[in-house]
């Protein structure tokens, strides 16, 4: 077949190595960047072309999968010389250690499954800010670690309280349909050492050789583009919906709507940390929580440029595995002054404050009332069929994230109406219950909410 580019495969000799080892540790230690002198080095050897194991890879492939060749075909990884070979090839050692059928009898193994360990090869800088991320094992730990959601995907979602069969695959439905798709999942093999069960998974994904995430979550295969990984559809597909609208409330908001209008003018395929106000008029979710701008590099842990936590059920300053909000805060706030005035941003972070600091309020007395009502044997052991304990589910992980979330982005429907104004109600509702089980020493027969879910 016919590819467009030839790529280039560098063998640089081990005293080039040893000089950028040894700038490497200078710039760590004075902060400094150096860049090797190539005029020292005496050998470079440039190779062109694919071995052949690689061609019959691609040759294959373009018959059985053209789609899969043609998407390789337009990616920086093909102009590159990074083939098939480069990313599926795994040791006859490694877990994930199979063969694809034009492989079968030769010493070549490969894996339908790339994992980051392998991606790291080439990107190792990503990797380790990616692994420090909340996009990685937090991502992941409800749906794997914690009991209450393992009950909540394979009991009730999953049909088991109403007589479906304790291990009926029917039970794996929720978790593969939804929760998997954006927190990842553990990848289980077959006998064949090849993935079984639904295995793609979202972001937090976690392999047989140790490592977790999932890159193509944001920059899809087999294109891998930057530029699709820098606009806010990719974030939009996980960060949605009634718990955390992010996508919507960034359209509804100031930079949304530039986005909207003027986006398809934008450049954005420019090179790492070149991606700047210019290129585009607005900012994305990426240029906010990743991108190079101003005076700050570009970095994969999304944790990084955040104070708050928005997600649980009281917001804290991150601190620990969730990043450091003092730090976070300063570094978002250098985003913003790219941007806007001082005074501007100042005014918009108050906001911000002064809005979790009101939703905490509620959030705080509200867990007092199940505090309370739990001393005293008032609350039901099924929270899903308890009316307070619902409420107060919706109240935080509903209304509480959009109040919160749509004060960060500036989302003020979101804020106000899909908030705030739905807290006070889901509030005032638990008051009454709460009123009701204290003075009577009862719980309620029937309850007076007509509806606990979200509006």
């Amino acid at each position: 077949m016919c590819l467009s580019k030839r790529p280039l495969l560098f063998v640089i000799c081990l005293s080039f190595l040893t000089m950028v080892m040894a700038n490497s540790a200078l710039a760590a230690k004075d902060k400094k960047v150096y860049y090797p002198d190539l005029s020292k080095v005496k050998k470079i050897l440039i190779k062109r072309g694919y071995s052949k194991v690689a061609i019959k890879c691609i040759e294959c492939h373009a018959k059985k999968t053209p789609g899969i060749v043609e998407d390789w075909k337009s990616s920086r990884m093909a102009h590159a010389g990074v083939s098939c070979y480069d990313c599926h090839v795994v040791p006859k050692s490694s877990p994930l250690a199979s063969q694809c059928e034009g492989m079968r009898g030769s010493n070549v193994y490969t894996t339908p499954v790339v994992t980051p360990k392998t991606c790291g090869r080439c990107h190792p800088t990503e990797v380790k800010q990616f692994e420090k991320s909340g996009h990685a094992k937090l991502a992941s730990a409800p749906v794997v670690e914690k009991k209450k959601f393992i009950k909540l995907c394979y009991y009730l979602e999953g049909g088991q309280f109403a007589g479906v069969p304790e291990g009926s695959k029917l039970t794996l439905a929720p978790r593969q349909t939804g929760c998997q798709m954006c927190h990842g999942c553990v990848v289980k093999l077959g006998p064949d050492k090849k993935p079984v069960d639904g295995w793609t998974g979202g972001i937090g994904t976690r392999y047989p050789d140790g490592s977790i995430g999932n890159c193509i979550v944001c920059h899809n295969r087999h294109a891998f583009s930057i530029a699709e990984a820098r606009k806010p559809e990719a974030c939009g597909k996980c960060h949605l919906g009634p718990d955390h609208p992010d996508i919507e409330i960034y359209y509804e908001s100031s930079h949304g709507q530039r986005f909207l209008t003027e986006g398809e003018h934008w450049k954005w395929d420019s090179a790492p940390d070149t991606w700047e106000p210019g290129d585009y008029s607005a900012p994305t979710c990426a240029t906010c929580h990743m991108s190079g701008i101003g005076k700050l590099s570009p970095t994969h842990n999304i944790s990084e440029r955040l104070k708050w936590d928005l997600v649980h059920p009281k917001s804290v300053i991150r601190s620990g595995l969730r990043g450091d909000g003092v730090k976070g805060r300063q570094l978002m706030r250098e985003v913003c002054l790219n941007c806007h005035s001082k005074l501007f941003v100042d005014t918009q972070f108050d906001k911000l404050d002064r809005t979790v600091e009101l939703y905490n309020f509620y959030e705080t007395n509200a867990k007092k009332m199940l505090t309370t009502l739990k001393s005293k044997g008032l609350l039901k052991k099924d929270p899903w069929s308890d009316p307070i304990q619902e409420l107060y589910y919706y109240l935080w992980h509903h209304c509480g994230r959009r109040i919160r979330h749509g004060a960060a982005m500036d989302g003020p429907d979101y804020a106000h109406w899909h908030g705030f104004f739905q807290l006070f109600q889901m509030y005032k509702d638990m008051q009454a219950l709460y009123n009701y089980r204290m003075k009577h020493n009862k719980i309620e027969e029937l309850s007076p909410v007509m509806s606990t879910g979200p509006l």
